[in-house]
């Protein structure tokens, strides 16, 4: 269920050939004041914002052996009226979202939210991201 947003847009940035250290270098300038929104629903469809997590400083780096960029986003939970079931990583332009979970192992999840996320309003959630480039190419 995971979805990639804007990397069209962000790679006609790019002139000649695209590499993985040329993404990498995109995806750093683009990404470096992301922010990732919980979201729940109510109802058919009503989304509501749970939790706004934000990059914590120098935490965005690329790993160039493994062709991956990591990062960690962090900030308190805002709402616990619905359980998180929808999460968006955005940047300037590339954006991923998908399905998540507080509870392992849930099928059709591509985000287990890390036991920070205690679904207690005011406790700070903190989330790690990993973007393999490879996929990306």
């Amino acid at each position: 269920m995971r979805r990639i947003h804007g990397l069209e847009k962000l790679i006609e940035q790019q002139s000649g050939r695209l590499n993985a250290q040329k993404l990498a270098e995109l995806l750093l300038t683009d990404l470096r004041a992301c922010c990732c929104s919980i979201y729940g629903t109510i109802g058919d469809d009503d989304r509501v914002l749970l939790a706004e997590l934000d990059l914590l400083p120098d935490s965005l780096t690329y790993e160039m052996f493994d062709q991956r960029i990591d990062l960690i986003v962090a900030g308190p939970i805002l709402r616990n009226d619905c359980v998180p079931l929808i999460y968006r990583l955005q940047g300037e332009q590339f954006a991923i979202s998908g399905r998540c979970s507080m509870i392992a192992r849930v099928c059709g999840v591509d985000l287990y939210l890390q036991r920070s996320y205690t679904g207690v309003i005011g406790d700070i959630a903190r989330q790690k991201f990993s973007i393999a480039l490879k996929p990306l190419l």
